[in-house]
């Protein structure tokens, strides 16, 4: 039985996500472990997708029924939540106004003009920029957006950051926790460790809760990218503890089954180190897997060292979570701009693509790339 049988959900997604097997990411880091990609970045039409519309699903039916007229929520420039709560409130036809901070030390010429921040002015909503510094918790210029709508006669409907505080925030990803248990029984495979991006804190938690059903909650490894660990492990406890609640999951959930690595943040959020770049072509250049310098590429960070150092047992088959995020590349051309083929990128070991062939071990366990 789920634990989500009793929530409300609007479809904003395709339905369940697919997995990929990542066979010359994992022959670049050689072949002792197995890496598998979940693809939540491609599992919607709403403006390209992403981690927040599985939260989303669960908040805006209470949104509806609140009888609001206005989504208010917050991020920064480059916000992927910002972009998809603009696209929920352009599908279900309500106004949207997004205070967008200045999160990111990061000066592109073009960085609050392209990518996310587009997207969101694009389908028509209430960009504000402030010039505000980063930081997780309940900000004053989002309180203010709140009551500026109230003011001109509007009723909002606040969604915090990340949409990861809302009482419903941490549902999402108890769900994708179900969805890979089902997905891992189609396969006939088990998955050892879980990797994914964590700041807000929602995405990690919901996970936390639902693979907690499944006794293996310390298998979800979190990387940080918030650059405020213990700030963002205390909100993911807080979450953790709430959600759990929330869904009936029967017991507590033990500090140690919350595990987050604080190692690949550097040098601040939003900011790529060079081996977050190196990890972002890697990735690129053996799947062409577009991961960004703000969230995914940092947990790719971190998976690739991770492996490298023997984090994993030899063996173990790893999954992905892929939350989304690519429009914010966009946002960090001049990182990227003497790329091309000229420019070689050490990959050890990686060999021609495998296809599904007998000459391949898992091919039996590629799944289709859409269900």
């Amino acid at each position: 039985m789920s634990l989500l049988e009793k929530f409300e959900r609007y479809p904003l997604t395709f339905g369940a996500t697919p997995i990929e097997h990542l066979p010359r990411l994992s022959a670049a880091l050689g072949n002792k472990v197995q890496i598998y990609a979940k693809r939540d970045d491609c599992n919607s039409g709403l403006a390209l997708g992403g981690n927040k519309l599985r939260k989303l699903e669960y908040i805006i039916p209470d949104a509806i029924a609140s009888g609001a007229d206005t989504l208010v929520s917050i991020g920064g420039v480059q916000s992927n939540h910002t972009r998809m709560v603009a696209a929920a409130a352009a599908k279900i036809g309500m106004k949207c106004v997004v205070v967008q901070e200045k999160w990111v030390p990061h000066h592109d010429a073009v960085y609050d003009r392209v990518g996310n921040i587009l997207m969101t002015r694009l389908m028509g909503a209430d960009s504000r920029l402030v010039d505000n510094g980063f930081d997780i918790g309940i900000r004053r210029s989002w309180e203010d957006a709140i009551q500026s709508v109230k003011d001109a006669g509007g009723k909002p409907y606040a969604i915090p950051a990340g949409a990861s505080v809302h009482k419903f925030g941490g549902l999402g990803y108890v769900g994708f926790a179900e969805e890979v248990a089902a997905q891992e029984a189609e396969l006939g495979l088990t998955f050892d460790y879980i990797v994914v991006c964590v700041v807000t804190g929602s995405t990690q938690a919901g996970m936390i809760v639902g693979f907690a059903a499944q006794n293996r909650a310390n298998r979800v490894i979190g990387i940080d990218a918030s650059g405020t660990p213990a700030q963002t492990r205390a909100q993911v406890r807080r979450i953790v503890d709430d959600t759990a609640g929330l869904v009936g999951l029967g017991r507590s959930i033990l500090d140690d089954e919350i595990v987050i690595n604080p190692d690949y943040a550097y040098p601040a959020y939003g900011v790529p180190s060079d081996a977050t770049n190196d990890a972002i072509r890697l990735a690129a250049r053996t799947e062409a897997m577009i991961t960004d310098p703000v969230y995914e590429g940092k947990s790719m960070q971190g998976l690739i060292d991770l492996a490298r150092k023997g984090f994993f047992s030899e063996g173990s088959k790893i999954l992905y979570a892929h939350l989304g995020g690519a429009p914010a590349i966009n946002g960090y051309s001049y990182y990227y701009k003497d790329d091309g083929a000229d420019r070689e990128i050490v990959m050890a070991n990686v060999k021609s693509p495998l296809a599904k062939t007998n000459s391949d071990p898992y091919a039996a366990n590629y799944p289709p790339m859409f269900p």
